[in-house]
C-alpha cells in the first residue's frame, strides 16, 4: 500500500512539475525532443490519460527524461488561457505540438512547421483541422472522438436507466467548441423517444453548482454529461449524489469515483494512439501521411452500489452490456 502510493506521488510530480524545468535547461543536459502537451483540464484529473499517453509513446520506444521530454500545458477550465499557452510552445520549439478539443484550433493556426499530434472531440475535416480523415495533409494529425451516433445511444441508455423521466438535463461546456454539434445531436436523440432535453451550462465550479440548482428547480430526472476536459470533474459526481440525480457520464474513470455510469469511447485506449501518433512523429513520420484515428473501442460502467443509493434497478441488459461493474 505504502509503495502504490509512492508510486502515484512520483507520477503526480512527473505531470505537475517536470514542465516547471526549463526546455534550454533540459536540452542542455540532455539534447533530447520536447513535446508541448496541451490540456484544457488539470494534471490531477488528467492522470490516467496522461499515463496512457506516456504508455502509448513507450510503444514507439520513446520514454520520458530517457530519450524524450514533455513540456505540459493545463488550462484547468479556464479555456481563454490556451493560446499564449501554445504561443509560449511555439516560441520554445518543442519537436511536437500534442493538443487536446479545446487547443486543437489554437495550435493548428500558431504552430507554423511544427507537427501537431491532437485529440479532439469535434469532426477534424469539417473543423478544418485536416483535409480528409484519411489523408490530413500539412503537418497536423492525430484522434478523433467522433462517433455519429453517440449522443443517440447515451440518451437511449438513460432512457433505460430511469424509464419514468421524461426531463432530462444536459451538462455542456459553452466553451468547447464542440458544443453546439453535441447539443444537436442529444436534443434530436431525446425528441425521437418523446423526452425533453433542458442544456445547462458550466465551464466553472461556480456555474457547475448553478446548473445543478436549476436542474434540481425544474425536477430534471436524469442527467448526461458532455465529455469535455473540464466536465472530466468528480465535483459533478458529488453533486450528482447530493440531488440524488442519475447521471450518465462519458469517462469510465467518474464511475470509481462514485458516479452511477458511463459509455463512451475509453479516452484511455485514445490517448494512448496519439501517444503512439506523436512517437511515430518524433521519428520522422509525416503527420500528412497518418490517417486521423477514430474509436474502435467503446465502453460502459456501471456503480451498483451508486444504483442502490438512488433507489434504481438496473435492468438485466444494462448490466449485460457493462464492461465493469463496481459492486
Amino acid at each position: 500500500m505504502q509503495c502504490d502510493r509512492l508510486k502515484r506521488r512520483e507520477f503526480m510530480a512527473l505531470i505537475c512539475g517536470f514542465a516547471a524545468w526549463p526546455v534550454a535547461a533540459r536540452g542542455q543536459q540532455s539534447n533530447i525532443p520536447v513535446i508541448g502537451f496541451i490540456n484544457g483540464s488539470s494534471a490531477k484529473s488528467y492522470a490516467a490519460y496522461v499515463q496512457a499517453f506516456l504508455d502509448g509513446l513507450g510503444d514507439t520506444g520513446h520514454v520520458v527524461g530517457r530519450n524524450v521530454a514533455i513540456e505540459y500545458r493545463w488550462a484547468e477550465g479556464h479555456y481563454e488561457r490556451i493560446p499564449e499557452m501554445v504561443d509560449d510552445l511555439v516560441r520554445r520549439r518543442v519537436a511536437v505540438l500534442a493538443p487536446n478539443t479545446p487547443a486543437a484550433q489554437a495550435t493548428k493556426r500558431a504552430a507554423g512547421n511544427i507537427p501537431v499530434v491532437f485529440f479532439t472531440g469535434q469532426d477534424p475535416v469539417a473543423s478544418g483541422l485536416v483535409e480528409s480523415l484519411n489523408h490530413p495533409g500539412g503537418n497536423v494529425t492525430g484522434v478523433t472522438s467522433m462517433f455519429g451516433e453517440l449522443a443517440s445511444k447515451q440518451v437511449g441508455l438513460l432512457h433505460e436507466l430511469v424509464p419514468g423521466t421524461t426531463l432530462i438535463g444536459y451538462l455542456v461546456n459553452p466553451e468547447n467548441p464542440i458544443t453546439e454539434g453535441n447539443v444537436r445531436d442529444a436534443v434530436d436523440a431525446a425528441q425521437k423517444l418523446g423526452e425533453k432535453i433542458e442544456i445547462v451550462h458550466a465551464s466553472s465550479d461556480a456555474e457547475i453548482n448553478a446548473a445543478f440548482d436549476k436542474l434540481r428547480g425544474i425536477g430534471a430526472g436524469a442527467l448526461l454529461v458532455q465529455l469535455d476536459a473540464f466536465l472530466v470533474n468528480k465535483r459533478i459526481v458529488a453533486l450528482a449524489a447530493q440531488n440524488a440525480l442519475p447521471t450518465l457520464y462519458q469517462t469510465r474513470e467518474l464511475i470509481a469515483a462514485g458516479g452511477l455510469m458511463s459509455y463512451g469511447s475509453s479516452l484511455a485506449d485514445m490517448y494512448r494512439q496519439m501517444g503512439v501518433y506523436a512517437g511515430k512523429v518524433l521519428e520522422g513520420a509525416n503527420p500528412a501521411e497518418l490517417p486521423v484515428l477514430q474509436p474502435v473501442k467503446f465502453e460502459m460502467a456501471i456503480n451498483l452500489k451508486t444504483a442502490k443509493s438512488l433507489g434504481l434497478k438496473i435492468s438485466d441488459n444494462l448490466l449485460s452490456l457493462a464492461d465493469e461493474v463496481i459492486e
